[in-house]
């Protein structure tokens, strides 16, 4: 035991010596983590970017005004009011996602056809082709703002009135039958609901901004975000991720370590020493568990001082920390006795390692997956070191998640570390 403790201790003076490598393991996850963390929610503080649209504001009628209204007064857009050119160009440069246009007579023609079936009046919009995703969330709050102010501006709006005459002028030409019936008798009701409206009203002004007297949407929603923890920080998972993804990059280093010492003849002469290929290994793997461990800890503690992530389970997180440490010292190992040269073997570790990472929900949560892919990831170690480590953070889960996760991430290692010793005794015969 005295040689492992001794050889850890050499491992550690070496890796602390490195400092520039010191700081890339420390700093860039930490960078990184940041980054993402803001993209995912931040601390859940509510000042999320909003999402920025261009508005081409063609129509002059009072729905054309009133739609408008609604987007610049709705809380997840900045409005950017443009010629439809610039709209094009901006669009087109890539520096807006979105761009609405609200053509010249489009309220007039939506709120004659809310009645009356045929061709519907179109709304243009243009769009970044790499947006698809923010163009449908544009779509549908855009839905929202135009059925308010159309049906509001029908039923109960000023310009009503000429909306309902017109559509039963329209109906004359439509031929008999149950649904015509219908209809004229709902454009009857709502023609003396107007009348009425309109002499209680007297000659008191509608304003757009408000929308007086309009019908608003007869629901609302009550959004609640549901955990066992505390209130969502998206930097819990952006550091979980981040920690994971460059502290398997040191586990690279674990084994391209062993491959240099090969190719300098430090290898053999450790193997002369009154010491077992076994002890080698396994020394160099607690000393590269030991540097992984810390450095999670380390990594954990900026996100805990600096972005308010908060670990609900300290012994979970630890247990989770070193499965994780430990399957990470014997990936290491891994590439090292299945490594020819250390070049090789860096670019081939550097790709799988990548692989992992993406399909461990390191850079998105494996939730966003395809249901087949999220399957898939159950046998890849790195969906085990974030969901674990999400866990204990801001999902607040138990003692008996954090075993799970960590068992799993054991076994991992015992699977890489047999597989390791294996093929080292083999090449030594």
């Amino acid at each position: 035991m005295t040689a492992i403790f001794a050889m850890i201790r050499k491992d550690l003076i070496l890796y602390l010596s490195d400092k520039r490598a010191l700081m890339l393991n420390l700093l860039m996850p930490i960078v990184l983590a940041a980054f993402f963390g803001s993209l995912f929610g931040g601390a859940g503080s509510g000042n999320n970017s909003k999402i920025e649209i261009g508005l081409v504001q063609e129509d002059t009628s009072l729905i054309g005004q009133k739609i408008g209204a609604a987007l610049k007064a709705d809380a997840t857009l900045t409005i950017h009011e443009l010629s439809k050119q610039e709209a094009q160009d901006k669009v087109r440069g890539g520096k807006l996602m979105v761009a609405v246009v609200i053509p010249a007579g489009f309220g007039d023609a939506a709120g004659q056809s809310l009645f009356q079936p045929g061709s519907k009046p179109e709304l243009p919009l243009f769009y970044d082709p790499s947006q698809s995703t923010v163009l449908a969330m544009v779509k549908g709050l855009l839905t929202q703002h135009v059925m308010q102010a159309v049906t509001g501006e029908v039923m109960g709006g000023a310009s009503g009135s000429k909306f309902t005459e017109t559509s039963l002028k329209n109906l004359e030409s439509v031929p008999e039958g149950e649904d015509k019936a219908a209809l004229a008798g709902l454009l009857g009701s709502l023609k003396k609901y107007q009348e009425h409206e309109a002499a209680k009203a007297g000659s008191s002004e509608r304003t757009v901004a408000t929308g007086g007297g309009a019908l608003a949407v007869p629901f609302t929603t009550k959004d609640e975000a549901l955990s066992s923890g505390p209130k969502y920080n998206g930097y819990a998972h952006a550091f979980a991720g981040m920690g994971v993804q460059f502290i398997l990059f040191m586990g690279i280093d674990v084994g391209i370590g062993i491959l240099l010492a090969r190719r300098m003849g430090i290898w053999n002469r450790l193997l002369a020493a009154p010491i077992t290929m076994t002890q080698v290994l396994v020394s160099r793997a607690l000393s590269g568990a030991l540097i992984a461990a810390a450095l999670m800890v380390a990594i954990f503690a900026c996100a805990m001082l600096i972005f308010k992530v908060q670990i609900t389970n300290v012994p979970g997180f630890m247990l989770v920390v070193v499965a994780f440490a430990l399957m990470t010292a014997s990936f290491g190992l891994l590439i090292a006795a299945f490594g020819k040269t250390p070049e090789a073997a860096r670019g081939l570790a550097t790709f799988a390692t990548l692989i992992l990472v993406m399909l461990g929900g390191a850079w998105v949560p494996t939730f966003v997956f395809p249901a087949w892919v999220q399957q898939v990831t159950l046998v890849v170690p790195t969906r085990w070191a974030v969901d674990g480590l999400d866990a204990m953070t801001w999902r607040g889960l138990g003692m008996d998640v954090a075993l799970q996760t960590a068992g799993v991430q054991l076994a991992f290692a015992a699977v890489f570390a047999a597989l390791a010793i294996w093929r080292f005794r083999a090449q030594n015969r």
